[in-house]
């Protein structure tokens, strides 16, 4: 897509090649399901209207809009934004599964990193409230992990076991 940009368009400015370009692409992603052919004609049909009404975002197309060059470029331009699109939604699943990936590498790099941490003065206080309130011996915490984990088996077992002699 970006090597097609190159190439087409050559007599348009950097600024004025860039809005069209945009504004085309963003054609081609919000209309998946029409041909590349519709959108042409869409796009040539809305631009013609706005160029009548005198409301148009590319006045600089009124000589060109119907020129066989600009509308074969333009054909070009889209034909490769299928094209990127389509590869894009292609690589959905892949993009996923690495995001995944990495998500389960911070989790385990970071119980990595607390288990060799001290742990703080606020778990250690609210694991020996606990232990108080639920009549566990206490255990010597060594690590942050170590604190996290035995809090959670303490409030999964005796909360849940609780809400059940409640009911």
């Amino acid at each position: 897509m970006y090597e097609i940009k190159k190439q087409i368009y050559l007599d348009l400015t950097k600024t004025q090649k860039s809005a069209l370009c945009n504004h085309l692409r963003v054609l081609v992603k919000k209309f998946p399901q029409i041909s590349v052919e519709d959108i042409l004609n869409k796009f040539i049909d809305d631009e013609s209207y706005y160029l009548e009404i005198k409301n148009s975002k590319f006045e600089f197309l009124n000589d060109k809009l119907h020129d066989m060059d600009f509308i074969s470029e333009t054909k070009k331009y889209l034909q490769e934004c299928r094209k990127y699109y389509n590869y894009k939604k292609s690589q959905e699943p892949l993009i996923k599964a690495q995001k995944e990936y990495e998500k389960k590498k911070r989790t385990f790099l970071r119980e990595v990193k607390m288990s060799k941490e001290a742990p703080t003065k606020k778990q250690i206080y609210y694991y020996e409230k606990l232990c108080k309130k639920y009549d566990i011996k206490k255990k010597d915490l060594t690590s942050k992990l170590e604190a996290r984990n035995e809090i959670d088996k303490i409030l999964s077992e005796y909360v849940t076991h609780y809400h059940q002699e409640l009911q």
